[in-house]
């Protein structure tokens, strides 16, 4: 399932750039456990939440969407 590649994928990137769940839910304005939904698979990001995160994790949405 492609949501989950991508969750782990945001998973790994939040790590490596040295944040927690909390500090990245809180940069886009949601709780935490909403956050922890993106990165589950549960849900889907949205245009807006991809690029915003691709900044913060600096890596692009080729490497979070599994392209490359």
């Amino acid at each position: 399932m492609l949501s989950n590649e991508v969750g782990k994928r945001l998973q790994e990137s939040r790590k490596y750039a040295g944040f927690t769940q909390r500090q990245v839910a809180e940069r886009l304005g949601m709780l935490q456990p909403s956050y922890a939904r993106y990165e589950s698979g549960v849900l889907e990001l949205d245009y807006e939440k991809l690029i915003f995160l691709c900044r913060l994790f600096h890596v692009s949405a080729d490497y979070l969407l599994g392209l490359g």
